[in-house]
């Protein structure tokens, strides 16, 4: 395909919103909870969706969506299985770097710092939270591991639903659980006109301890 053949959208010039060093919060916590909230509250989809991008042990970097499950001073926590590329990455080199892709609002958040596993009892409390269907599927499929076909997959759903037919409380594999990213940077971005974008980056030193240092960016 030529440059001309693909289908760019058309660019809408940013700049209806600031980000100013005079009325951004001073933690970056509340300031990401605000724009977090804003983006619900202005109809983004799945506002807690984030890019999360992670290094193999060989120093392949690899990136998938996962969904954020909670926030507050420790860090930002999300779940999955700790067999997959990403758990194994993790393993290797437990660092990690989230953006949050708000492109209707002209925003993006991307969040560094260091990764550590969730504790069995709050990863058994989120667990136990999911839908049934959800704990069905984390327990039938070995995530990012090789199939032949979706059929034994399905098969393998349906050996998970009898074998826990009577069952309500299905238990979590322990091949699954939750992480966390202590954060040692935020950087804040807000699209303005003509490429002159505000961008406001806070770092500390040592990843959940420590004062945040603010600092403005050259877009």
């Amino acid at each position: 395909m030529s440059d001309a053949e693909l289908p760019l959208a058309r660019h809408t010039d940013y700049g209806a919103e600031a980000l100013d060093e005079a009325q951004i919060s001073r933690d970056p916590f509340v300031q990401f909870e605000r724009w977090l909230t804003e983006a619900s509250d202005r109809g983004v989809y799945e506002p807690n969706a984030m890019v999360l991008s992670t290094v193999d042990a060989d120093g392949t970097p690899s990136s998938r969506t996962v969904l954020l499950r909670g926030i507050d001073e420790r860090g930002l926590a999300f779940y999955t299985d700790r067999s997959s590329r990403k758990g194994r990455a993790l393993a290797a080199h437990p660092v990690a770097t989230a953006l949050f892709p708000w492109y209707g609002l002209h925003r993006q958040v991307i969040v560094t710092g260091e990764v550590a596993l969730i504790g069995d009892r709050e990863s058994d409390a989120y667990w136990s939270s999911r839908p049934r269907g959800s704990r069905i599927a984390g327990s039938a499929s070995a995530q990012s591991q090789p199939i032949p076909s979706r059929e034994v997959l399905e098969r393998n759903v349906d050996e998970v639903e009898k074998r826990y037919a009577d069952v309500e409380d299905i238990p979590r594999p322990q091949r699954w659980g939750g992480y966390r990213i202590a954060p040692s940077r935020f950087e804040f971005w807000q699209g303005r006109t003509s490429r002159l974008h505000d961008r406001i980056v806070f770092t500390r030193e040592r990843a959940g301890a420590g004062a945040w240092s603010l600092e403005r960016l050259q877009p």
